[in-house]
Order: structure tokens, then C-alpha cells, then sequence
């Protein structure tokens, strides 16, 4: 079998590893400490935060058999939200969310679904792949203290399109095409409060402010019962502030938000921010996974697609498809 490299380990990465572990020896390899990538959740002082992606629905069969198991198991759950629209502080629109049109989560958290997805895979997390070089027939991989992690026939980037365009060589087939996807940043912060505040809704679109989503953390199902609000920044302005300081981000994410909902959020008992350099991207034409026979090098992720959980999914199966017609 051959050995296939996935540098990796959101959504995109444990897909395609899962659809290639019965074709291949895969590795994978995931620099932070845990899986999801931005599915993720923070917990601290007993306020838990999923501060990377929301929610996601389903809307492709494909994407639908995938959740299925898991719904089952009760780790992809339905959030039955009550969702307002906000232009700066008014309320503009209500809707609770119902399975008419499901929105899940997962539980207990929004890396439990990582978790489970990488059980059955080879996997080494806090492995930042440093280097990509060819020796021979196969590609070498080393980590930033110069450590070779192991070569392989085949490396599959499951990461942000910028840090694809770092680690790949010049002759990668789609260097110039994937350089082009600009991926968005943004700002979680995520405040916890002793006394629950008065808002009467759960999750909140907001426009004309620089400030893109408000939501009470814990009204999602399995989590925890102490109050939290996590507060995402539009990209515009996170794009426009990334090397701000983090003191000069959480207080002006804070007075936005006090204004917003007009409560002073600034007395929160917990406050901590995470800065997403590539958090978003809008909606991409073309492929959706950039797989390069010749030098046998793959890049894979939501940014073909769309900032979503569901793309990130397609993207991955698309690349194991391709793949799989090559092994």
C-alpha cells in the first residue's frame, strides 16, 4: 500500500483520511492539540465556548448519510435556537430555528466530532510540518526543530490555502490557483458572566456594526450551564485589525457588543479572545480539491468551496475520490 502524508486534522482532513485508510497507509499529522480544527470549543473556569464555527446544516444527500450515524449516537444534535436578525441594536427579524431546516451542533462540544472521526486513524497532533522536500520517488516532511516525521508517495494539505501555498514547491500543479483563494479573518470573543443577562433570544445575526454574530453559548445543546456569550468580529474589520493588540481587540469588541445589546458586558467575571487568521471565505467556483497527479501533492479544504462545515466535508470527499482512481 502506499503511504499517503495528510497534514491536517479539521473537517476536510479526517474525511479524506477516513475514505483512503482502506486504500492507503495514511498519517496524519495535526499541529494544534486536538482535532476539528475550527470546530472547536474553549473551556475555561467553567464557561465553555465553541469559538470557531457556530452551527452547520446539511444540504447535499452526501453530507446528510455522513451525519446520519452520528445523529444517531446523539453527538450531532439539533439546536432549536431563537435566532433574531439585528440591524445595529433593533431587532429586524425572529425566527426560531426547527427541523424544518435543521441546525446541528455536536455534543458536548463542536471537536467531539473530530474526536470521533479520528479514532480509527493514525494520527500525531502537535506536529507542526515544517518543511515538504522531495527525495527520491517520495516526499520527506520534518518539523520546525528539523525532525524527519517520515516520506511518503503522496502529501495531502488539509489547511488554509495560505499555509498550502508555504509548504508546497514551485511545480505544484495548482500553486497559482489556490494562491488566489483569499481566506477572511476574524475575532472570537468569548465572554462568562455569574448573572445571566435579559436577552430574550439565542442567537443573533448583526449587521451595520463591526461586530458579525452574537450567541449565548450555552443554549446549545450539552453544554455547560454557566453563562457565556461568544461574539465573532466581521471579517472586514478583523482583516483590517489583525496585528492589533489583543488588550485594544477585546475592548473594542466589548464596547460594540454593550452597544449592540445594550447591556455592559465589560463587567463578564471570564474574558479571553482567539484571533482566526483564516476564518472564512465566501463562495468559490472551480474545484473543489486540487489534487496533482504528477508530483503527487493534494490540497483540500472548505476554501474551494465555501466557509462552511458541509464544504470543508465535499472537499475532502471530492480529493478521495480523485485519489482513489489514482491509487
Amino acid at each position: 500500500m502506499k503511504r499517503i502524508a495528510i497534514i491536517g486534522a479539521g473537517m476536510a482532513g479526517l474525511t479524506l483520511a477516513n475514505e483512503l485508510k482502506a486504500f492507503a497507509d495514511v498519517q496524519v499529522y495535526e499541529k494544534s492539540k486536538d482535532y476539528g480544527g475550527r470546530m472547536s470549543t474553549r473551556c475555561r473556569n467553567n464557561y465553555q465556548f465553541d469559538h470557531g464555527a457556530q452551527f452547520f446544516i446539511a444540504k447535499t444527500p452526501a453530507f446528510k448519510e455522513f451525519l446520519q450515524p452520528f445523529i444517531q449516537k446523539d453527538l450531532v444534535v439539533r439546536w432549536d435556537a431563537r435566532f433574531v436578525e439585528l440591524t445595529g441594536n433593533e431587532v429586524t427579524y425572529r425566527w426560531t430555528w426547527t427541523d424544518e431546516v435543521p441546525h446541528y451542533v455536536i455534543a458536548p462540544s463542536m471537536n467531539s466530532l473530530g474526536k470521533a472521526m479520528a479514532k480509527d486513524l493514525s494520527m500525531q497532533l502537535e506536529t507542526h510540518v515544517n518543511e515538504i522536500k522531495k527525495t527520491g520517488q517520495r516526499w520527506q516532511l520534518t518539523d520546525r526543530e528539523g525532525k524527519v516525521l517520515g516520506s511518503y508517495e503522496w502529501v495531502i494539505l488539509a489547511i488554509p490555502a495560505k499555509q498550502v501555498i508555504e509548504l508546497v514547491p514551485n511545480e505544484y500543479k495548482f500553486k497559482k490557483e489556490v494562491a488566489e483563494k483569499n481566506m477572511n479573518a476574524c475575532y472570537s470573543l468569548m465572554l462568562g458572566f455569574k448573572e445571566a443577562l435579559p436577552l430574550e433570544w439565542d442567537a443573533a445575526l448583526v449587521k451595520e456594526t463591526d461586530i458579525s454574530w452574537i450567541c449565548n453559548n450555552h443554549s446549545k445543546p450539552g453544554r455547560s450551564s454557566h453563562y457565556s456569550l461568544l461574539i465573532h468580529s466581521t471579517n472586514q474589520w478583523a482583516e483590517e485589525n489583525i496585528e492589533l493588540d489583543n488588550e485594544a481587540v477585546k475592548k473594542f469588541l466589548i464596547q460594540e457588543t454593550s452597544t449592540v445589546i445594550q447591556q455592559d458586558v465589560s463587567v463578564a467575571e471570564h474574558i479571553d479572545l482567539h484571533r482566526w487568521r483564516y476564518a472564512n471565505i465566501q463562495k468559490q467556483y472551480g474545484d473543489r480539491s486540487f489534487v496533482d497527479n504528477t508530483n503527487r501533492l493534494a490540497a483540500i479544504g472548505d476554501w474551494c468551496i465555501k466557509g462552511r462545515v458541509e464544504s470543508a466535508f465535499l472537499s475532502g470527499l471530492d480529493g478521495a475520490a480523485k485519489l482513489k482512481q489514482l491509487l
